[in-house]
């Protein structure tokens, strides 16, 4: 179950609990970029498929970006990080990601998935009586975090966080198409069940997270959306439940947004998780059934 873009925004501001690092730097030039314009009758945007976290050696960004980007004004991101990167957010983050005092991780997953994740633990060197609090979506995330740390990456050059401050300097209008509360709703009302498949599924992928990390990024420096959502998508499409609370869903509630969009004065730059992007439940695959015009830039 891969999770790089696919996870809501949040998944970054969960990534603060560890220290991230720098990875080595990348040579290859793109042909193409990550980027789409999608033109209806009423007008256009730009639709960029962002990678949560990155290394500084994939910057300066693109020609394509950056002139998108200045041709734009207003950015729209999944949600407004300066919200999600608050200090109230990443409290409610925390507090909503512990059990309950009277429950311990040990009691509310499998025997299973807790002896995987025993040993992920002891294999970190990290003591597991804290992590105990954690309610099993958070834990994933979190050791999910720590594997980006050992890839390099860094949550505040992801693209997202790249486009917010440059907007911030520029004067440019930001917009978020969820709320912070929203996306943590999206892990806090998974069921026992769907938690613990989803700390187990994560667990046994880390192994060959960091391999996944290169590959993936590759990918997307390369404007290389099948490799993305071969990758990316393969796995999380075998969990109808999950792949529906997501991507399909948070998908077709965005559409109407940005249709709006398609038709104000001026053009938005829209930066979401690369993974909306791809596949037969994607934005691009839905603005084509429009009858848009969707171009790769």
């Amino acid at each position: 179950m891969k999770r790089f873009p696919r996870l809501p925004r949040v998944a970054v501001v969960a990534a603060t609990i560890v220290a991230l690092l720098q990875m080595a730097p990348l040579h290859a030039q793109p042909a193409r970029d990550f980027i789409w314009k999608v033109t209806a009758p009423g007008g256009s945007l730009y639709l960029v498929g962002s990678v949560h976290l990155l290394t500084k050696d994939y910057y300066p960004l693109s020609p394509a970006l950056d002139k998108a980007f200045k041709d734009s004004d207003l950015l729209v991101e999944e949600a407004d990080l300066g919200e999600l990167e608050s200090l109230a957010s990443q409290f409610t983050l925390l507090s909503r990601g512990m059990l309950p005092e009277n429950q311990s991780l040990d009691t509310v997953v499998s025997a299973a998935t807790y002896a995987l994740v025993t040993k992920r633990v002891n294999a970190l060197g990290m003591p597991i009586e804290p992590l105990k609090r954690f309610k099993p979506w958070m834990l994933a995330m979190t050791l999910e975090a720590l594997e980006w740390q050992k890839a390099g990456f860094d949550a505040t050059l992801g693209l997202d966080r790249h486009f917010y401050d440059r907007a911030k300097v520029d004067g440019k209008r930001v917009q978020g198409l969820e709320t912070a509360d929203f996306q943590l709703s999206i892990f806090d009302q998974m069921t026992k069940e769907e938690q613990d498949r989803m700390l187990a599924e994560s667990l046994k992928d880390l192994d060959r997270e960091q391999a996944s990390v290169v590959t993936l990024t590759n990918a997307w420096k390369a404007g290389d959306a099948a490799t993305v959502e071969r990758i990316v998508l393969d796995d999380v499409k075998g969990d109808p439940v999950l792949y529906g609370r997501l991507l399909v869903n948070r998908n077709r509630n965005w559409l109407p947004t940005l249709d709006a969009l398609l038709n104000r004065t001026g053009r938005a730059f829209v930066v979401v998780g690369a993974a909306h992007l791809v596949g037969p439940d994607g934005l691009l695959a839905m603005f084509k059934a429009k009858g848009y015009k969707v171009e790769q830039l």
